[in-house]
Formats: structure tokens, sequence, C-alpha cells
């Protein structure tokens, strides 16, 4: 069952801006269920490749993640069930309705909920997108829509924003597993074989009486995150370049029933060849989807989408040709301009697409060059300099999204304030003080544990830094992103030359 790419949406604009539908959601409707070959009228549960189909199609017509829609689905519904075995629509004890578990939304006719899958599942989908366009929740970075994490509050306000389902456990401080939205989220991970990056809040950022049904204070409006979060697998286009993330078998046909190809080593780069296909098998019960691919060596088949990537070695733009003058924000005349120019085409920090910029009032591209780096931000770029092999290749031990970091920073011994245990996580998405990142960087440097006193007398002693005095050099002040891209430059110009 192939998706077939129909122009019925007019007005999609991907990242934080507002997603406009001029259609006939009938039409739609109609449109999604002939595509997926589902009978509205038969009140029977499809079976999982046309639901699958379902699903995933109308998440699509709304630039919703098909993957989030997905899981809330199986999290609602168990099983993707609509109809009981009487061929009447599953409604639980707080009235919630069928697959989407609609319960007491406005404007949706509740005959209709209860007797059409199509309608129903539509039902969930526009709450959902409507949650993420809510501008009393939190955002993350820029909020682009193809970012799975950044729908973290809008999947938590489709279940509710009470105390049940903060981050946190306020009691304990602990990450609260049951959280509606951490459950959603590890669902997709489970079904749609992919990691997601846990997003590092903090327990205080969560205001709530765990004795009322009062809705949780948010004291942060958006969290700006220099993590690798995840992108959709539903967006790759025709002839666009991925790679594998694993090694994965390459198969004769859109099922792991079918015979193998052979093996797509993990980074082993190749081409789409056309719209994804749902499983052939349709009693088979699969979150993801599978592409046709084709390799260098003219070989083709099927992959699903879990292991496929964006590739990092086929940019937009090509490695060592990005012009940062083109970002918003960039200054020529500001001591950070080369050496933005160089971390960014290094690949050591990247700058942040499709930001409001509230100075213009226009969402752009922005480099924030006075934007503080927490230790964890910090240790990314540390890494990617000086260990960039060795922070691909290493396995988190844990769902905590600074875990390799952590890893290695212990491996190297390297005086942080973070670290895996649990009393010292919050330390690690703390801004980092000029301080210790001279201490960090400089016990790098030597493969030792140094002072502050001799990690600032480091960066004097090789003109890392013009100042003369540790009063001058601030060392309490926070890290920026312009500090940290200069202080590497600068360690490459001397060391590296």
């Amino acid at each position: 069952m192939k998706k077939i790419l129909k122009p019925l949406i007019s007005g999609i604009v991907i990242g934080a801006l507002s997603l406009t539908i001029n259609i006939d959601k009938n039409v739609l409707a109609n449109d999604i269920a002939n595509t997926c070959k589902y009978d509205s009228a038969s009140k029977v549960n499809p079976d999982y490749s046309t639901m699958n189909c379902l699903l995933t199609e109308t998440a699509l017509s709304y630039n919703v993640p098909p993957e989030i829609v997905k899981a809330i689905a199986e999290g609602e519904s168990g099983n993707w069930r609509h109809f009981d075995r009487n061929g009447k629509a599953i409604v639980t004890a707080d009235n919630g309705i069928g697959i989407m578990q609609i319960t007491n939304q406005a404007g949706y006719n509740q005959d209709r909920l209860k007797s059409d899958i199509v309608y129903n599942i539509r039902a969930g989908v526009e709450t959902l997108d409507d949650m993420f366009k809510r501008k009393d929740l939190p955002s993350i970075n820029s909020g682009e829509r193809d970012i799975l994490e950044h729908w973290y509050f809008a999947i938590m306000a489709y279940n509710g924003t009470k105390p049940v389902n903060s981050p946190f456990v306020q009691a304990t401080g602990e990450r609260n597993a049951n959280a509606y939205q951490e459950k959603i989220l590890r669902i997709i991970e489970r079904l749609e074989l992919i990691d997601l990056t846990e997003l590092p809040f903090t327990r205080e950022h969560f205001q709530y009486d765990s004795n009322s049904r009062e809705n949780i204070k948010f004291s942060v409006m958006n969290y700006d995150f220099d993590l690798p979060l995840t992108k959709s697998k539903y967006f790759f286009k025709t002839n666009q370049k991925v790679n594998a993330t694993t090694n994965v078998t390459v198969r004769t046909k859109p099922t792991t029933d079918s015979p193998s190809m052979g093996t797509l080593r993990k980074g082993e780069i190749v081409t789409i060849t056309g719209p994804f296909e749902y499983e052939a098998v349709s009693t088979k019960k699969n979150h993801f989807v599978w592409y046709p691919v084709k390799r260098n060596d003219g070989t083709e088949g099927y992959v699903a989408s879990s292991y496929l990537n964006y590739s990092a070695s086929t940019p937009t733009t090509p490695v060592g040709s990005i012009d940062v003058s083109k970002f918003a924000d960039y200054k020529a005349d500001q001591y950070w301009a080369e050496d933005f120019q160089w971390a960014v085409n290094k690949g050591l920090i990247s700058g942040y697409p499709n930001v409001y910029n509230p100075a213009t009032k226009k969402y752009e591209n922005l480099l924030k060059p006075n934007t503080n780096l927490t230790e964890n931000q910090m240790l990314s770029v540390l890494f990617r300099y000086f260990k960039s092999d060795e922070l691909a290749s290493t396995k988190p031990s844990s769902s905590w999204s600074a875990d390799v970091n952590y890893q290695l920073a212990s491996k190297y011994a390297l005086p942080t304030l973070g670290g895996i245990s649990a009393s010292k996580q919050v330390y690690a998405v703390k801004d980092i003080t000029r301080g210790n990142f001279a201490r960090i960087l400089a016990s790098m440097h030597y493969g030792k544990t140094v002072s502050q006193p001799e990690a600032i007398q480091f960066l004097r002693d090789f003109d890392l830094t013009t100042t003369k005095t540790d009063a001058e050099f601030k060392p309490n002040d926070s890290l920026t992103r312009a500090h940290a891209v200069a202080f590497f430059h600068r360690y490459e110009q001397i060391f590296n030359k």
C-alpha cells in the first residue's frame, strides 16, 4: 500500500509558524479512507497495515509527525482498537471514545466519533495540533514541527497539564516515568525503533500542589537545548541521500518476511527511490514504514524507516561553505565573526533555523552568540572537537540525554560539576562559568586535572586569552557561545596548524 501524495494542503509552514489548512475536511477524510482502502461504514477494526495508513496519512495531512499520532493511539486504545467484538466503539469509564479516546471535545459529533474511525482519528490529530499551537505551554527551541522532542508539551496537554503529568515527582525530585508524555515517548522508542533524547528539564520549572487538581504552573516558557534531537522519519524525499543508523538488512519487499538482499553497514549512504510503503503483511503490527532505497552498487530494496537518518555527509550546504553572514544576528565587526565561521563549518556548533527574533519580529536564522552554554552543551562542543569518533561510537548507559558526554568526561577525568549520578545531573543543565570551562579545556589538553589558576595561566601562556589578570578574565561569568567558539578557534590555530 503506497503512500500517495495529494495536493490538498495549501499552507504548511515548517517551524514555529502555524499550519493553515484550506480544505474541506470531509473531502480529506474520504480521500484518506480511499488511499488506505478502508470502508468507513464497516464498523470493524481494520488490519494493522490499514490502521497504520489511516493514522499516518491523517497525521501528515495536518503536518504532525506520524510517530506521535501512532504512539498516542497505541497508548490510548491499546493495540489500535476502536470497536469491540460487537462492532460498538470502545468507550472508557471517563467517557473516552474510540482509538484516540476523545473526551469532552466541543465541536465534534459524538455519535460520529463512535461510528467513524477516520473521524475519530481526525479529531485526535486536530486536538494534538491545537495543543502544539497553544501559547500558554512551554516551547522547545524554535518549535520545528518535524522534531519529535519539540512536541513534548503538546503531548502532555493532550492528556492534561495536571500534577500527575509533571516531568518530575515533586516529593522526590525523580523523573516521572508515569507522566503521560513520558509514556508516549517510550512507545515511540519501542515501536518505531528509534532513540529519542531525554530533555534535561529541571524540577524547579514545574510548580504544583500534589494534593490539588490545579494545572501545573510553568516557570520557563521556552527551552533552548543544544542537543541532538530527532527528526521525523516520514519526510524523506525521492532522490534524497540518507544513511543507515546501524547494520540493517535490505529486503526485497516491505516486510521482514521477504528475502534479504544484503546488509547496509552503519553509516552507509543510500538513495531514497520513491514514497514510503506500509507493511506488506497486513497482520503484522509495525509502527514504522518502509522506504525503497538504492545502494551505490545499484542494488535496490526496502529498509525500515527506523534505521534511516538524514545524511550528515550530504547537507543542503556543503561542509566548509556555510556562510554565517547569512544569519540575521551575524556582525562582521565582532571579535567572534571569524570564530563562528570556523566553528559552524567544522561542525562544533550550529545556528538556530527559523527562530523568532524579537528585535525584528520575524522568524530568522540566528547564531545567538550571547546565549550562555550549559556545562553539558559545552561538553558536546569539546568532544566534537577532541573526540568526535568516540563521541559518535559511545553507547549511552541510560536514557539521560547527557549520558555519553559525562561518560567521556569521567573517562578523561575532567573536573565537571555535573555527572551521571542523580545528585549531579542537575548541574549539567546549569550555565558553565568561564573559569570552569578553562579548567576543563586545560585538563583535556594536559591529560590530567588542573586547578582553575593553573588553567587560566595555561590560557595566557599560549595566547588563548588576552587578559592579564584572573579578575580581568572574569572566571565567574557565564561562558557564552561566542566565548566558546573563540577559545576553540584559537586553540586550533595554536596547536593544530
